[in-house]
């Protein structure tokens, strides 16, 4: 994994946007990415309600991680790792919980517009799976790596679901053999997209 210097966080921050865009490389988040992607304005704020929870949501992980599951770490010296996916799931589900009320509280205007979309980012498998991925061993990510990698991969969940929106908008006014309307189209479309963002592979990477 590259340093904490601004350049190699920009690095880390275009592969998880570009090369390792985590939709488009490991297809996860496809449920809520198919399902919201039908009109530009709430697939803009389904992107920018998951960008926030993954952003957030690694910097907790990866502080829960290194402070309390591996061995020997300051709060508990047992090894606790096992109970890694159980405790990341716990987080992002208690997490997206408390923004809620915060924000019913807080800015109803907010809780309005964004709060449709947060209780779909508790069933998102790619907000889990960029923590899982944060600790991965051959990455070996920081603190602040941690938070850069989230921060990449919500912006490259949120291009891709903004991209589909607008193509499907386009494929409104297509012509489509009644066969492939709707989610045969939708698949097909994405499996396109994924080939055309390997096109960036080697152009940066961790």
């Amino acid at each position: 994994m590259h340093g904490s210097g601004v350049g190699s966080l920009a690095v880390v921050l275009l592969a998880a946007v570009l090369t390792n865009n985590i939709l488009f490389t490991k297809f996860l988040g496809m449920c809520s990415f198919i399902a919201i992607s039908r009109h530009m304005r709430t697939a803009v704020g389904m992107g920018l309600a998951v960008t926030f929870v993954t952003f957030c949501t690694a910097l907790l992980n990866h502080w829960i991680y290194h402070a309390l599951l591996v061995a020997d770490a300051p709060l508990c010296a047992a090894d606790l790792t096992y109970l890694t996916f159980l405790v990341f799931i716990m987080t992002i589900a208690g997490f997206v919980q408390l923004v809620e009320m915060v924000l019913e509280r807080f800015s109803p205007v907010l809780h309005y517009n964004l709060g449709i979309y947060l209780p779909l980012i508790t069933v998102n498998c790619a907000v889990l799976g960029v923590s899982l991925f944060m600790i991965d061993p051959n990455y070996q990510m920081g603190f602040v790596q941690a938070g850069v990698y989230g921060l990449g991969s919500g912006l490259g969940w949120m291009l891709a679901i903004c991209l589909m929106a607008g193509i499907r908008k386009r494929l409104e006014e297509a012509d489509i053999p009644r066969p492939l309307r709707g989610l045969g189209i939708t698949m097909i479309v994405t499996g396109l997209m994924a080939l055309a963002f390997k096109g960036f592979d080697g152009m940066v990477g961790f």
